[in-house]
């Protein structure tokens, strides 16, 4: 996937761990000028650096505060944007691109800031569910947000001379304000995680925006005052990470913007566009940690495109369009140039200092613990984690990242949950027998991760209708030894997601439609247990549909069918394969064997990556034979064992007819 470019990787500096969107490229000051970098991490230092000659020289650097969480470049309308403003807890800091703090605004809100957005005068803030604007420091605006808010946007002033603030919530929704008021919703395929304006302006109309989901997705919309266009949706067909950040740059020097993606599972990808202005993955390059902002521009030297990343244990690197050189002599040895000499012999100096200093510091503590009067403290260390549903499967992700080594992870739950295989997960697994009686204690496993492992990706399907937490204690190779946990909600309709088409005036009362019976009964037996834990008196009422079980039948029927095919290909494969070593020559047998035999691999390989799928729809259909029964008052668990008989030798119309005669 090369796009006629060849891009080298260099890292320049580390700083500490990063937050989302917190990595800025300062304006050139000439043409084909190198361009400062500022980023801001979670000590609360702002780092501002510049290079000169492969090495990182710094311009300003602040004392350590609060978090920062945001980082954004502002200015007067029209002109250069280079001065520099971060959020840091509920407080916004200016600084001019010399590092001095020409403003320190401490807002209204009570919880930290999440995501900003600047234009001009204009200010957007955001906490979990608040939005809040300001111009020139003074209170505007307020709109309370009916899900968590992941970024927001403000569609450029200059071209449309209104306002227009875009909103990214969770419940998979960009909400458009005019003033404190929804204007209009529009649905997207997964929770919005970042928005970012087509062509960095909003394209020619300026109403181009483009999104990127958790789940991976990425799109673009264009927003008038009246309704949206949906312009064109990226699936994520490779199932890679979350979209995290996003930038429009010409990295390939044609004139034309090319999108830049960063994910956080460390892929950095290159889309450029056909000819029909569909995207086209063009370019990709794998870092080892989740990209929390991506930027194109001239920082490594002049003349010389790079598309600038942070990661998220604060590493700057860049992939730059300049040539690694390499001179030969006359074919027998390799010359290298001074300036990289110097910064072999710079590096080798720098690598002994911290040996000793790391020899130093672990005697120092060493002898302090044998003291009487030692005092162990406990080290902190940041996880990041995200917890997400893949609607395509049926299972959820569970993504661990740590600023440093992971030494194991323990995964506990009260609820039964199955853990599936991830091809990226070379951690190595195993099981603890827990008693889930009296405890509720259904799980106990532990991952112990390879040397140098600071992402650890896990995927986990539950089962509807058993709810309840699921635990991660996180243990990294840092001494003394401690551990962080994580606690996640297994929630009663967990592979459901959130439906946006309800009618809010049902005070008082609500009504629940599926066609599936099972997913009414778990929605039944929840709330009615909710009502008595907390004392509501609560009426339920409902009428079912007989015709919807057969309907729900007819729709887990390929699945099933195809899965039961799979299964008796798989029991095949050995005595073919036993077979083939005996006779050598196959040509004897029928085609569908040989098919078989041909495609095992892959056969086998599909087979590993779905444990206990044919398990799973049995028992959906053994749930919706128990609930069709128990709306009508009717205990039929006895017959269980015939219904799977059945199923065994299945047939789609048998099994119906022993739906319908089952009383």
């Amino acid at each position: 996937m090369e796009l006629g470019l060849a891009l080298a990787r260099v890292d320049y500096v580390q700083v500490g761990v990063t937050s989302q969107k917190t990595m800025r490229l300062l304006p050139a000051s000439g043409r084909r000028a190198t361009q400062k970098v500022v980023i801001g991490d979670q000590d609360g230092v702002i780092t501002c650096f510049g290079i000169k000659k492969g090495e990182a020289v710094p311009v300003f650097k602040t004392l350590p505060g609060q978090r920062i969480t945001r980082l954004e470049l502002g200015g007067a309308l029209n002109t250069p944007q280079e001065k520099i403003f971060v959020a840091a807890g509920s407080e916004v800091r200016g600084f001019t691109k010399r590092g001095k703090q020409f403003l320190s605004f401490e807002t209204n809100l009570t919880e930290n800031i999440k995501a900003m957005h600047i234009s001009g005068a204009d200010l957007f803030l955001c906490a979990s569910y608040i939005y809040n604007h300001y111009c020139d420091c003074k209170d505007q605006h307020y709109y309370l947000s009916g899900d968590k808010i992941n970024d927001i946007l403000c569609l450029p002033v200059e071209k449309l001379n209104c306002i227009t603030p875009i909103l990214a919530c969770q419940d998979r929704v960009l909400r458009v304000l005019q003033g404190s008021d929804l204007l209009y919703e529009v649905e997207v395929p997964g929770p919005p995680s970042v928005l970012a304006l087509n062509k960095g302006n909003g394209g020619d109309s300026g109403e181009e925006v483009l999104f990127g989901t958790s789940d991976g997705k990425l799109g673009l919309i264009q927003f008038s005052h009246s309704s949206p266009v949906h312009k064109w949706e990226i699936r994520n067909d490779k199932k890679r990470g979350g979209i995290l950040c996003i930038d429009s740059f010409d990295i390939v020097g044609d004139g034309v913007k090319e999108l830049l993606i960063g994910r956080d599972d460390g892929i950095l990808e290159v889309y450029n566009f056909d000819s029909t202005n569909d995207p086209v993955l063009r370019y990709d390059h794998a870092l080892s940690e989740s990209i929390t902002s991506i930027q194109g521009g001239c920082v490594g030297k002049d003349g010389y495109d790079e598309i600038l990343a942070s990661t998220y244990s604060g590493w700057v690197t860049g992939l730059t369009t300049e040539p690694v050189h390499r001179e030969g002599g006359s074919g027998e040895e390799l010359k290298i140039s001074q300036e990289m000499q110097n910064k072999i012999s710079s590096l080798r100096s720098e690598l002994e200092h911290l040996q000793i200093k790391v020899l130093q510091e672990r005697e120092k503590y060493q002898q302090s613990s044998r003291s009487s009067t030692a005092v162990s403290a406990v080290p902190a260390f940041s996880v990041n984690d995200k917890f997400t549903l893949n609607k395509d499967d049926a299972s959820y992700s569970l993504i661990l990242e740590v600023q440093t080594a992971i030494d194991n992870v323990l995964i506990q739950s009260d609820v039964p949950i199955d853990l599936l295989d991830v091809d990226k997960n070379s951690a190595v697994v195993s099981f603890s027998g827990c008693d889930s009686e009296p405890n509720s204690n259904f799980l106990l496993a532990t991952y112990r991760c390879q040397a140098n492992t600071t992402r650890l990706e896990l995927k986990i399907r539950s089962i509807e209708g058993q709810y309840g937490i699921l635990q991660a204690y996180v243990t990294p190779r840092i001494q003394p030894k401690t551990c962080q946990v994580r606690q996640y909600q297994i929630k009663p309709l967990s592979l459901h997601q959130r439906t946006h088409s309800i009618d809010h005036d049902r005070k008082g009362e609500g009504f629940f439609k599926s066609d599936n019976i099972s997913t009414i009964s778990i929605l039944k037996d929840v709330l009615s247990k909710e009502a008595t834990k907390r004392k509501i008196n609560l009426s339920i009422s409902y009428d079912i549909n007989e015709i919807s079980v057969n309907h729900t039948l007819k729709l887990i029927h390929p699945k099933l069918e195809y899965q039961l095919l799979l299964a008796k290909k798989v029991q095949l494969i050995d005595a073919l394969k036993e077979l083939q070593v005996h006779e050598g020559n196959m040509d004897f047998l029928i085609p569908e064997y040989r098919c078989i035999l041909e495609e095992a691999d892959h056969l086998l390989e599909e087979y590993k990556k779905q444990p206990a799928h044919l398990e799973r729809l049995y028992g959906m259909i053994t749930d919706l034979f128990i609930d069709k029964f128990k709306f009508k008052g009717t205990n039929v668990k006895s017959k269980v064992p015939l219904l799977l008989e059945i199923l065994d030798s299945y047939d789609q119309n048998a099994l119906i007819a022993f739906f319908d005669a089952a009383t």
